[in-house]
C-alpha cells in the first residue's frame, strides 16, 4: 500500500498522441499543438472546470519545449516559493512556473510576478476554474494568453474508460460504462478515480462495484464558483423551455448540494414575474406562495402521490410544489 499511485496519476498522458479532448485547442493546426509542435513559448492561463488537462498540458508543453517546470499551488504558496525559483540560475534552461488555482493568489502576489513575466525570466502557466478576468489583475492578464478548456465530452470519457481497464486488466459492460460517464460530468480525474476505487476494494467493475465504492454521489456545486452559476442558469433556462424533468434535476442537484432553499424560491419568484409575466396569471401567486411557506417553515419533501392534485398551471407550480412544505 506504500507504493500505491493512484490510477489518474499512472494514466496521465504524457505528449498529445496520449491526449484526449480540447480538440479546439490540441487539434490539427490548433494554437497549443502548433506552440508544442514548433517549441514555442509564452505564458498563458489555463481556464476551465476541474480534470479536464490543465495541468496535464502544461506539463506537455514544458517536456516537449525541453523547459524546467515548477508547480506550485496558490493555496499554499507564496512570494517567497517564486523568489527560490529565480534564485535557481540555469540560463541554458527555460522555466515553466505552473500555478495551479491562480485566483488564490491575492493582488499584491499577483504583482510580484509581473516583472518576472514580463522580462520572460519565467513563463507562467496559470491554472483557474475561475473567471480570469473578474479573478486575475489586469496587467497580469494583458501579458498571458487565455485559454478556455471545455468538459470532456462522451467520446473522450469513453476512450479514457478504454484507456483505464486495459490499464486495470478488466472489462466493463455498457451499463456500467454508461454510468460512469454519466457520474463523470466531463471530468476525466472523477472518471478515474470511481473506477479505480471501485477496483481496488471489489476487483470488479460493475454497478453494484462502483455504487458501493462511491456510497453517496457527489455533484460538482462550487460555492459562489463558475459552477454555482451554471447550475441555476441551467435551472431557469430548463423551465423557460418548458422541461419540467432537466429542472427538477437543477433543482434537486441545488438542494442535494446545500444551496439556500430561499434562494431557489426567490429565483422562482423573478422567473414567475420576467419570464411568464401575463401569460399564466397564476404562476406569480404560486411562486410567492412558496417563497413565503419556505421562508416560514423551511424546505420540506412532498410524496409523490399527492402532486398530481396540486399541479395547477403549467410547469412552474409543478416545479414549485416541490418546495412547499407538507
Amino acid at each position: 500500500m506504500t507504493n500505491y499511485a493512484p490510477l489518474a496519476s499512472l494514466l496521465r498522458p504524457e505528449s498529445l498522441k496520449d491526449f484526449f479532448g480540447q480538440e479546439h485547442l490540441v487539434g490539427k493546426d490548433k494554437p497549443l499543438r502548433i506552440l508544442i509542435e514548433n517549441r514555442q513559448l509564452f505564458s498563458m492561463i489555463f481556464w476551465g472546470p476541474p480534470g479536464v488537462g490543465k495541468t496535464t498540458l502544461a506539463r506537455i508543453i514544458a517536456h516537449e519545449s525541453g523547459a524546467e517546470i515548477y508547480e506550485l499551488s496558490a493555496v499554499s504558496a507564496g512570494k517567497d516559493d517564486i523568489r527560490k525559483i529565480i534564485a535557481n540560475k540555469s540560463p541554458l534552461i527555460k522555466k515553466i512556473l505552473f500555478l495551479d488555482e491562480i485566483h488564490r493568489f491575492n493582488k499584491a502576489q499577483q504583482d510580484f510576478l509581473l516583472p518576472y513575466v514580463e522580462t520572460g525570466e519565467l513563463t507562467l502557466i496559470g491554472a483557474t476554474t475561475e473567471n480570469p478576468s473578474f479573478e486575475i489583475i489586469s496587467p497580469l492578464l494583458s501579458r498571458c494568453r487565455i485559454f478556455t478548456l471545455k468538459e470532456l465530452d462522451e467520446k473522450d470519457l469513453n476512450k479514457i474508460i478504454d484507456v483505464s481497464i486495459k490499464k486495470l486488466s478488466t472489462k466493463v459492460d455498457k451499463k456500467s460504462r454508461d454510468w460512469l460517464v454519466n457520474m463523470a460530468n466531463g471530468d476525466a480525474r472523477q472518471l478515474i478515480t470511481i473506477m479505480d476505487n471501485a477496483f481496488t476494494l471489489y476487483g470488479k467493475i460493475n454497478i453494484d462495484s462502483l455504487t458501493q465504492a462511491l456510497q453517496n454521489s457527489f455533484i460538482r456545486f462550487d460555492k459562489k464558483g463558475e459552477e454555482y452559476y451554471n447550475v441555476i442558469s441551467a435551472f431557469i433556462k430548463s423551465m423557460r423551455a418548458s422541461n419540467i424533468d432537466a429542472a427538477l434535476y437543477y433543482l434537486a442537484r441545488m438542494v442535494d448540494a446545500g444551496q439556500d432553499p430561499l434562494y431557489i424560491a426567490r429565483r422562482m419568484v423573478v422567473f414567475a414575474s420576467e419570464d411568464i409575466g401575463i401569460a399564466n396569471s397564476s404562476a406569480i401567486l404560486v411562486a410567492n406562495a412558496v417563497f413565503r411557506l419556505v421562508k416560514r417553515s423551511g424546505l420540506l419533501s412532498v410524496k409523490k402521490t399527492s402532486l398530481t392534485a396540486l399541479f395547477t398551471c403549467a410547469n412552474l407550480p409543478k416545479i414549485a410544489v416541490l418546495m412547499m412544505p407538507i
